[in-house]
């Protein structure tokens, strides 16, 4: 006989983002309408197709980051662990000895540490073999993230790390969903860590027809399903969530911001870039959400869609979401302004 699945929570938040390096300034960034995208100012992008990005910007670790530590890191890295210990201290959680092997953590990565692959290669080109640092491997690797945090952390539970590009993230939140619900972990931090606007990682975007070229006018280039979409503008920064069992929340009387109720993934198994027509297997993972979480479309009143502003995925998309939701799928608000009791839909895609 199956034991009964636990009910998961969200208790803290942590983020590093082009709009804000924490989460009250993201929050603000959110609310206020800021644009993060602006000209890339980490390298010259003057000979590139795109020479527009949204950037953290103003990054300094120091003080959240050990000096020593900082320079061993890739960027994603640091974003991610910086993330991490912000939602760890938001949720309020001690992890000491006694519950260390029950706390785990999970960080996705599309492409983990790209600049110091970039770099290094720059590097053995120039300068020879002799001269690669040994710390190559240990930077540019996609678990690096989720090692250097449960390390920060004292986090000792089940670690791994996701690696399914765009759904990385997501993945990471779902799989760290699951293990609290068969009762593996008693929480999880988990979310997703990115830096990947370099030279090699635009210009491949680039070549491939993925981003938009609005270098004119860069602030108004992301536009998913709009009629005018020329593609999507490249982020970086991190997202970190804390999630416990309720019973666990509840015990140390923690604050609950929101309840996960239902995850459903699939694979297209179509093309390696484009999604199936019709979006046959985005509409087939939002059902298995819904029906994972024992709800009705009609309940549904925020949809997070992957939304790439690619002409293939933002039709594909739409049709997935009205395939899944059916007529309710006209109804469903695109306000930000939605109710905190309400259920939200997320969708990413590779």
């Amino acid at each position: 006989m199956m034991e009964k699945l636990h009910r998961v929570v969200i208790t803290g938040l942590g983020a590093i983002t082009p709009i804000g390096n924490d989460l009250e300034s993201y929050l603000q960034g959110l609310t206020s309408g800021k644009n993060g995208v602006d000209q890339i100012t980490l390298f010259d992008a003057s000979s590139h197709a795109c020479r527009f990005a949204a950037e953290v910007k103003s990054f300094d670790p120091t003080g959240k980051l050990e000096p020593k530590e900082s320079k061993r890191w890739d960027r994603f890295s640091k974003f991610g662990v910086i993330a991490a210990k912000e939602a760890l201290n938001h949720s309020g959680l001690i992890i000491d000895d006694s519950n260390a092997a029950r706390i785990g953590v999970i960080i996705g990565s599309g492409v983990g540490g790209l600049l110091t692959m970039e770099t290094q290669a720059h590097v053995l080109n120039n300068k020879g073999a002799n001269r690669v640092s040994p710390f190559t491997v240990p930077m540019m690797i996609p678990n690096m993230a989720t090692g250097l945090a449960a390390i920060a952390l004292g986090a000792k539970g089940p670690s791994s790390a996701v690696s399914t590009a765009c759904a990385a993230g997501s993945n990471a939140i779902g799989d760290a969903f699951r293990l609290l619900q068969l009762g593996k972990a008693d929480a999880m931090v988990c979310g997703g860590a990115e830096a990947s606007i370099t030279p090699l990682g635009v210009a491949g975007f680039a070549s491939a027809k993925a981003l938009s070229f609005r270098n004119d006018d860069p602030s108004t280039a992301s536009r998913p399903f709009d009629s005018q979409r020329d593609g999507f503008v490249i982020g970086e920064g991190a997202g970190v969530l804390i999630l416990e069992t309720l019973d666990h929340a509840l015990k140390r009387d923690a604050k609950i911001h929101a309840e996960i109720i239902g995850y459903g993934t699939t694979c297209d198994a179509h093309h390696i870039t484009s999604p199936t027509p019709g979006g046959v297997g985005g509409a087939e993972a939002m059902k298995l959400a819904l029906n994972d979480g024992q709800i009705n479309p009609e309940q549904v009143d925020y949809i997070n869609a992957h939304g790439t502003s690619t002409p293939a995925n933002d039709s594909n998309e739409t049709s997935a979401i009205k395939t899944a939701l059916g007529n309710h799928a006209y109804q469903v608000p695109t306000s930000s302004t939605k109710s905190m009791t309400g259920h939200l839909l997320g969708g990413s895609g590779g």
